[in-house]
């Protein structure tokens, strides 16, 4: 290991395959088990979490007392030790081949850049269900490095990863454990290949979101549809996207001010669509993750359900990952705050958006998660109702220029200037009622504005005339639009 390499360690951080402790305290033990039930991994002693250099005076007897430890480990771990410039001793764990291994402090694996502590009936089932090569490690030699490479998808994780001082593209990928160097040669595994190849398709079936949009809460009429299938982090981006832009936004109008309410909260859903890309079961090529957005839900689908060594009283509070690799890269973008946290996330953001809980389903081979608004709280389906109610209220005696002021603040100043002052009163309510409450009905806009049904209806068509507003949808289960 050269001086460049060491730096490369250093930027990078800990990993799934790299830990950094300070001195040899009684863990060490605890992280040569976690990496040899895992895909092994190195230690460097000398080095604080937070990458700073403090340095170890490397002797004999340290080296000696670190071999007692690793030999101690049940089974024994056969473990390599190196110096780097007599300061930073390396000690490299191998994969074991006679998992599982336990330290008197119990059973440990990694899990992203920390080690877990199991049962040992958990790990026992890990070891026979899941002993196949993981997804995750696999080399994939149909992948042909650079020419199947995008190396603008990298840069683009490297931006995100806060790791773009780095220029030695080669290292990097091997220290982040996507790819091996073998005889001057690159070689990327399924992970590497399903974040940073121009055509991940060409290699995995399972590499796609699928994106939906129904009219109603049914699978019925389809609003919109799209496929994402350009690696794992612009994939996570497009799918966000498609919710956040089809989903509603009420506004609060309580002063000249508006304030915006989302139908869900962005954490909430964000957090639903990279657990599902993050823990897929991406050896199951019988479906695509789905990203479902109907009039009052989402609901999200991953083939995959629980990973068989996680019980499912344990679903909430323990973390454990089927894809480690996918999830150690991911949790050092904005898009993981925390490895094993997801969950409360979720249930934490709908309830302080005073929304219904969240739903989890998991089966054998697939998981589901509900994000309802509130309308399917019971006895809250009234609750548009009331809010436009309280709308017409406020906007009933204010003036001309008054409602314009409201309306500008409400949807910008573009329309407004476009059209505004060719408006008149009730036709101004009329957009802002729509504002509140998209599903309006022309009779409820006729009793809140104490005028004839005749009367909305020429302003209606006065509206959709100008290009302001549009119905989308039947009159029955349609609703309305401003356009913008």
């Amino acid at each position: 290991m050269d001086d460049k390499d060491f730096e490369l360690i250093l930027k990078t951080g800990e990993s799934f395959f790299v830990e950094f402790k300070e001195d040899v305290d009684k863990n060490i033990a605890k992280e040569m088990v976690a990496f040899s039930n895992s895909q092994g991994g190195r230690i460097f002693i000398g080095v604080t979490d937070s990458g700073e250099i403090k340095g170890i005076k490397v002797t004999n007897k340290l080296k000696s007392q670190i071999f007692d430890i690793a030999r101690n480990c049940e089974p024994p771990i056969e473990i390599k030790l190196s110096a780097y410039k007599n300061r930073i001793l390396v000690l490299e764990v191998p994969e074991g081949d006679k998992k599982p291994y336990s330290c008197s402090q119990g059973f440990f694996i990694r899990n992203g850049p920390n080690s877990q502590k199991l049962s040992r009936d958990e790990i026992l089932s890990f070891a026979y269900t899941e002993g196949r090569l993981t997804f995750d490690e696999q080399i994939n030699e149909d992948f042909i490095y650079p020419d199947d490479f995008d190396k603008q998808k990298f840069s683009d994780y490297l931006k995100e990863a806060k790791l773009t001082d780095i220029t030695d593209d080669e290292s990097l990928l091997t220290n982040l454990g996507i790819a091996k160097k073998v005889k001057n040669k690159i070689l990327l595994n399924n992970v590497g290949i399903l974040f940073f190849a121009k055509n991940p398709a060409k290699f995995f079936m399972t590499s796609k979101v699928v994106c939906v949009e129904y009219q109603t809460n049914d699978k019925v009429n389809i609003l919109d549809r799209k496929i994402y299938d350009d690696g794992i982090l612009e994939n996570i981006k497009q799918a966000i996207n498609f919710v956040k832009r089809r989903i509603k936004i009420e506004f609060e109008i309580k002063t000249a001010r508006r304030k915006e309410i989302p139908q869900y909260p962005e954490e909430a859903y964000r957090e639903v669509i990279v657990n599902a890309i993050m823990h897929r079961d991406y050896f199951d090529k019988s479906s695509d993750i789905m990203v479902e957005v109907y009039r009052n839900k989402i609901v999200v689908f991953n083939p995959g359900g629980l990973v068989k060594w996680l019980k499912p009283e344990e679903f909430g509070t323990i973390s454990k990952t089927r894809n480690p690799i996918i999830a150690s890269l991911l949790a050092r973008t904005i898009f993981v705050e925390k490895l094993g946290t997801g969950i409360n996330r979720i249930m934490r953001a709908m309830k302080s958006s005073n929304l219904p809980a969240p739903e989890f389903k998991f089966y054998e081979h697939s998981f589901y998660t509900t994000l309802s608004d509130k309308t399917m709280i019971k006895g809250a389906v009234t609750e548009p109702q009331k809010t436009v109610e309280k709308t017409g209220q406020k906007i009933q005696n204010l003036s001309r220029k008054e409602l314009l002021t409201l309306l500008e603040n409400t949807v910008g100043s573009k329309l407004v200037e476009k059209v505004g002052s060719k408006l008149v009163e009730n036709q101004l309510k009329i957009v802002l009622l729509i504002l509140e409450d998209e599903k309006i009905t022309k009779n409820k806009m006729s009793e809140i504005l104490n005028i004839s049904d005749t009367a909305v209806d020429k302003n209606i068509l006065k509206l959709k005339n100008l290009g302001i507003i549009k119905r989308v949808g039947p009159a029955k289960g349609g609703h309305w639009e401003v356009i913008e």
